[in-house]
């Protein structure tokens, strides 16, 4: 290698695990994207949590710059804006303007092509779907370096196989979404204790209980009756903003702060350990169960671990694995009270777990979500050797029941399993073989996965 060229440098993903070296481009302007020789896998803002944006030994394309906001219809709320723009740019620029995302998962700082790489969804897809259906359009560079234009009408096969195709298909230039209106920035939320698994899938299926959004905080370390005790948080945009008062801003359409403060350091060991997951429970159950009918921000309402920046590096050296499944409506108590009581036999301990409705299934061939519940789980992997295994026998439960793992969180799944729990895998690859025949968008979890 000539002595002048790039040096691979080490990427991760938000859980810090796997690592991997790579060559990174990272393009100021679209008209300075050209792909390179070789293998290659676009990166937006190295959210996903596994190896779905690492490339050992090839070219990772950073699109982070590529962050130009293209045109906006003020009468339909349709936004045209490049692959690079987060959730929160937009949020911060039309928030103000009266229009908030259809769609959006848990951090808001996601690129725009990685919510679609993604097929990102969040606590209203039991009502909306994914952000892939609220997606009008997207503009591509193929394998062959050209620019295409594919959408539901024009090209569908691509289109759908780059909704939810991990960036498998090509680079995302531009994406076309519909923005939906709101008269506040504020949600109207109400929160509702549940004791236990079976009460928790109860009031999100009770229209009574039910909201346009609806999540439910679980904790983990409940065994017995009480396993999935925890705090079902519900709410709606307010139809419009309260008189101002000490507690409410004047402005009836805020937009989120940008100044969270940061963890500085990787921790040296993993802090949210069980004594700091229990605790952490114990303080969330007490917070929260108390709330009962409130109003507050969108921010804090859907993105309540932006507020405190480089959160991941409290799992420490050893990195987290968030692990997320889908499970149909058919016994989903019983199938997720063994997943539960499996992982605590491993001595998993997750600091974070919550539990959403998922409406029926998308149309992306990769897509991640199906009608059924959703169990995401964040834990630590330090020197827990017997945790993979543990994942390793709830894959093969969820493949005989029809569930699936989420791959933008993934990092260890294996090719069978996945092949399994994916049905629409083959017609994914028949769109691969048309549009990238000598396999130039690969990652480190296509290889694994032999997507």
């Amino acid at each position: 290698m000539p002595s002048d060229s790039p040096k691979p440098v080490p990427l991760a993903g938000w859980g810090r695990y796997p690592r991997s070296q790579a060559v990174a481009l990272r393009p100021e302007r679209m008209g300075e994207l050209r792909l390179p020789v070789g293998q290659v896998i676009a990166r937006g803002q190295g959210r996903s949590y596994g190896d779905a944006a690492l490339n050992a030994g090839r070219t990772v394309v950073l699109t982070e710059r590529l962050n130009r906001m293209v045109s906006f219809d003020a009468a339909t709320g349709v936004l045209r804006a490049e692959a690079g723009v987060t959730l929160g740019d937009i949020l911060t620029t039309f928030v103000p303007r009266g229009w908030f995302l259809p769609v959006t998962p848990g951090t808001k700082y996601v690129s725009l092509g990685g919510a679609v790489a993604c097929d990102v969804h969040g606590k209203n897809h039991h009502k909306e779907g994914g952000f892939g259906e609220y997606t009008r359009e997207l503009l591509m560079m193929l394998a062959d370096g050209s620019t295409v234009t594919c959408s539901p009408d024009r090209d569908p096969e691509l289109f759908w196989a780059t909704v939810g195709g991990m960036g498998l298909t090509g680079v995302i230039l531009e994406v076309t979404v519909r923005l939906n209106p709101i008269r506040s920035a504020q949600i109207r939320a109400s929160n509702h204790p549940v004791h236990n698994l079976q009460e928790a899938l109860r009031l999100m299926s009770d229209p009574a209980t039910d909201d346009d959004y609806s999540v439910c905080w679980l904790d983990t370390t409940r065994t017995g009756r009480s396993m999935g005790k925890g705090v079902l948080i519900v709410g709606h945009h307010a139809p419009q903003h309260p008189a101002p008062s000490t507690q409410h801003p004047p402005s009836p359409l805020p937009p989120h702060r940008r100044d969270a403060p940061r963890i500085p350091v990787l921790a040296p060991v993993p802090l949210l350990n069980r004594p700091a997951v229990r605790a952490f429970n114990i303080w969330y159950d007490a917070m929260n169960k108390a709330k009962g009918d409130y109003l507050c921000h969108y921010d804090p309402f859907f993105y309540p671990l932006d507020f405190v920046g480089g959160w991941n590096l409290l799992y420490g050296p050893g990195g987290l694995l968030q692990y997320q499944i889908v499970v149909p409506d058919r016994d989903a108590e019983a199938v997720l009270r063994d997943v539960l009581a499996r992982l605590q036999r491993a001595g998993m301990v997750s600091f974070l777990t919550v539990l959403k409705r998922m409406g029926p299934e998308g149309r992306g061939y990769l897509s991640f979500p199906k009608e059924g519940w959703t169990l995401t789980l964040d834990m630590p992997i330090g020197k827990n050797k017997s945790l993979f295994a543990a994942l390793d026998d709830v894959d093969r439960e969820l493949v005989k029941i029809g569930g699936r793992v989420y791959l933008a969180k993934d990092s260890r799944l294996k090719p069978e399993a996945f092949a399994a729990m994916y049905p629409r895998l083959d017609a994914f690859r028949a769109v691969k073989r048309r549009v990238d025949p000598e396999g130039v968008f690969t990652s480190d979890l296509s290889r694994r996965l032999a997507i």
